[in-house]
């Protein structure tokens, strides 16, 4: 297939006002001089009633569309009305002043090709020589302006590196046409000047990135537009500036930032202004000389600063309006664009009381805090929050934990026990009409289990809050066996309800995380069969771990303390020297303790000395309902007479913060379960508790875990429902000094692998800087359409296909295959008669 099949067709857009002869040299140069297919290049020129004649000119220059606007729109109202007459799927924008590179829309595409999360590219910009710099980088203030970082420096070749920008210039950029007009194109309201600042910053502020790519190259001549209407002292220029920026300031930062830096700004261009025109600052003080006179001479360029801000004033009621758009779409905090403005605090310019008066602005507004605030970020879990804590509530509150340490954070549970210990963030209970609230408050949402279903908001399309959701858990997975006590029709049920569920948070998620890499080959899969897996998400990042990323359950940092024995000495008869095996968590009917008692009960025959101790059986979430498997476990251990002689039940739930206490009173941690499918994709956290004490392990094979401690030699991996096999594992691992303390020293160099701090770290680096995901970004869409065949092209088509079929099968493979097509082409019609 030809190259240009894959490329997007490219719609250039140049603006000319009473420039002609610049803005023919221009178009020529894009006819005759790049090295894209013409046929995919289509080039607009927009006469800004210039009223000069030019327009015929230009028509004259052959393959070339020209516009006549009827009215100078100025330089954002062209490129829109450019924009509404293109055809191709990237819009490039070109001064008319300005000649391209021969490779210029070429390098351009090939980026917008292979990084479907790059909305616009900025093209490096040199001067007619090529020798010093225009446009190689971007830098916002605080106060709304943009600048040309490095203008006017020689052009050495240090800043011939790729890299991501604020914005581009838009004086030569490419954007994708779709995200162009999801956006409105450039705010006419601008005019000239900032529009291509503010474009830039709203596609930032929702998520799609502009790429600054040097091989992108063009020349640029001189500012010819502003000369035709300007004086020389530029004050008209002046004018736009000053306005513009107030007008992208208002538009763009969110309402804590603006609330500062709003009344700082308006204060600095009116001192920018005086300061610009050696305007004497004492002429009205009380008490000063006064000349008498009642008019006094104000330059052009202090008059360009105040009325800048009276046409602010103007335009609010219909900049209002923009704010709320851009604020509601935005999913980026103000503290996340702070690197792209590259120094926010830079003063622009070198005048003693200007500078005086904005050292003094900073200061008193506080601006240096206010552009690097902390991101909020919502953490619900449906669980128990208390001192008494299962596997979910434990992972949302560590979440919680670690993610404080950089943003302000939230934990909300809709459960109705909510009783904390203290915490360095806010811990809330919420009951679903009340979620509402925190969720507006949150630039992120964190979600577990069912908890999208209780905020509908965040479901719908309309939705642009960045969520994060958990599928540590394959409740799908899980229910299959927890079920097994229902109506086949009941599970049924449940398990249509469990999926649905899961299936609209891999619909909506911006991020998954999971607890292991089996996890993530299933998820994958589930992503997949969703639609999820696109090519614009698989282009942006082919291993897909910017989407899902492997977050194991995690344990503390800090080595677990001893500050009590509740097991040795405590429980029942058992003695400090006799040998604990721990049962550290429920049981719940995807486990398997039965077997586990066959097994404690032929080692106990061996070893009069050896203990079972099942932690808790009784789960701390009142929502939790006690399962067939634990009364089970207590007949059968009763009828085996192991009951309080050779076997414990605690029958509570040990405090989250207790938990160090009891498994440092054992010898040796165990877990066993059933061969199944939930077996396969579980995570059994209770084996981390195990790693954290340092304890020996005996597990059942077919989970992550089971081959983690196979690999590492932590313990002893044995088969499913095999009591013997069991029993031998357990008086290996407790009467064998030296195959026990080897296993301690080898858990002790892997646990570090499982600390919070370690396992959250894809959660941390998403939080740091965290978008939509490439396929839910706005306005995006493929660059290249698949055009339907012509007529003769079907029929080429369908005789190829025939000799296909002769060669490969003779005449029978032939009449196969077409009474096959028959079939379908019959299918289809009558699926459209009854879709009618």
């Amino acid at each position: 297939m030809p190259e240009q099949a894959h490329r997007p067709a490219v719609s250039v857009i140049v603006v000319n006002y009473r420039g002609a002869e610049d803005t023919i040299a221009c178009l020529r140069a894009l006819r005759d001089e790049l090295d894209y297919p013409a046929e995919l290049l289509q080039v607009i020129c927009v006469d800004n009633d210039s009223g000069d004649g030019g327009a015929d000119r230009i028509r004259q220059v052959p393959g070339v569309e020209v516009v006549e606007s009827g009215a100078n729109l100025g330089f954002a109202g062209g490129c829109n009305l450019g924009a509404s007459h293109a055809t191709g799927t990237v819009l490039a924008f070109l001064n008319n002043d300005a000649r391209p590179h021969a490779g210029w829309v070429t390098a351009a595409v090939e980026v917008l090709r292979a990084e479907p999360t790059v909305a616009a590219v900025a093209s490096k910009v040199l001067d007619w020589d090529g020798e010093i710099i225009d446009f190689v980088d971007a830098g916002l203030t605080w106060f709304g302006m943009g600048y040309k970082r490095h203008a006017g420096q020689p052009d050495t070749g240090e800043h011939d590196v790729a890299r991501d920008v604020l914005f581009a210039t838009g004086s030569a950029m490419f954007v994708r046409a779709g995200v162009f007009r999801e956006l409105g194109g450039f705010d006419e309201r601008f005019f000239m000047f900032y529009e291509d600042v503010d474009l830039g910053w709203r596609l930032n502020l929702r998520g799609w990135r502009v790429r600054y790519v040097p091989e992108s190259l063009t020349f640029h001549r001189h500012h010819a537009s502003m000369s035709k209407v300007d004086s020389p002292d530029n004050a008209r220029e002046l004018f736009l500036l000053e306005r513009n920026a107030l007008a992208a300031l208002y538009k763009n930062l969110s309402d804590g930032t603006l609330a500062k830096a709003l009344p700082a700004a308006l204060a600095l261009a009116v001192r920018r202004a005086t300061a610009r025109g050696d305007v004497d600052p004492t002429q009205l003080r009380i008490g000063g000389p006064d000349t008498g006179k009642s008019t006094v001479e104000i330059p052009r360029t202090t008059l360009a600063g105040l009325l800048a801000i009276d046409q602010f004033v103007e335009l609010l009621p219909s900049l209002a309006g923009a704010r709320e758009i851009e604020q509601a779409a935005r999913v980026r905090s103000d503290a996340d664009l702070l690197p792209l403005m590259r120094n926010a605090m830079e003063p622009a310019y070198p005048l003693p009381r200007y500078l005086a008066a904005h050292a003094v602005l900073v200061d008193v507004f506080g601006l240096e805090a206010a552009f690097g605030g902390r991101r909020k970020i919502l953490v619900v879990t449906g669980d128990a929050i208390a001192d008494r804590m299962a596997g979910p509530a434990i992972r949302a509150w560590n979440m919680a934990d670690v993610l404080a340490a950089e943003h302000d954070v939230r934990l909300v549970t809709v459960n109705p026990m909510c009783a904390p210990p203290e915490a360095p963030f806010g811990v809330f209970r919420a009951k679903r009409r009340e979620l509402g609230p925190h969720v507006a408050w949150a630039d992120v949402v964190v979600l577990q289990g069912h908890a999208l279903e209780l905020v509908p908001e965040l479901k719908r399309e309309s939705s642009t809050k960045i969520v994060v959701c958990d599928m540590y858990d394959p409740m799908h997975l899980e229910l299959l066996e927890q079920g097994k006590d229902d109506t086949d029709e009941q599970r049924a049920l449940d398990l249509i309800g469990v999926t649905k569920v899961l299936n609209t948070q891999l619909e909506r998620g911006d991020f998954f995380l999971c607890a292991s890499e089996r996890q993530r080959h299933f998820w994958l899969g589930h992503l997949t069969a969703l639609g999820r897996l696109t090519p614009a998400l698989y282009d942006s990042d082919p291993t897909v771990r910017s989407l899902l990323a492997v977050a194991p359950f995690g344990l503390p940092g800090k080595p677990p303390q001893q500050s009590a024995s509740p097991i040795k000495g405590a429980l029942g008869d058992i003695a400090p020297t006799d040998k604990v095996v721990l049962w550290a968590g429920g049981v719940y009917s995807w486990f398997d303790p039965l077997t586990l008692l066959h097994a404690v009960d032929t080692l106990a025959k061996r070893h009069d000395d050896v203990r079972l101790v099942f932690l808790g059986m009784k789960h701390p979430n009142p929502e939790v309902p006690d399962m067939d498997i634990g009364g089970r476990t207590r007949l059968l251990s009763l009828r085996l007479g192991l009951t309080n002689r050779h076997v414990f039940f605690n029958e509570t739930w040990v405090p989250y913060d207790e938990r160090q206490n009891w498994l440092l009173d054992a010898d040796c941690g165990v877990t066993t379960h059933y061969e199944h499918v939930e077996t396969t994709f579980a995570f059994r956290t209770r084996v981390l508790d195990y790693l954290w004490a340092g304890l020996p392990i005996v597990t059942t094979d077919g989970d992550a875990f089971a081959d983690l401690v196979r690999t590492e030699r932590l313990g002893v991996v044995v088969p499913a429902e095999e009591p013997g096999a069991l029993a031998d594992a357990l008086e290996r691992v407790l009467y064998d000094e030296e195959f026990a303390r080897a296993a301690r020293e080898r858990i002790a160099v892997v646990r570090d692998r499982f600390t919070w701090e370690t396992v959250l770290a894809p959660l941390v680096s998403f939080c740091r800087n965290p978008v939509p995901a490439a396929d839910r970004l706005p306005g995006a869409g493929p660059l290249v359409y698949n055009k339907p065949l012509r007529v003769g092209e079907i029929v080429r088509r369908d005789i190829d296909l025939v000799r296909s079929y002769l060669d490969s099968g003779g005449p029978a493979e032939l009449t196969k295959r077409a009474a096959g097509r028959v079939r379908r082409l019959a299918a289809e019609r009558w699926k459209g008669r009854r879709d009618g």
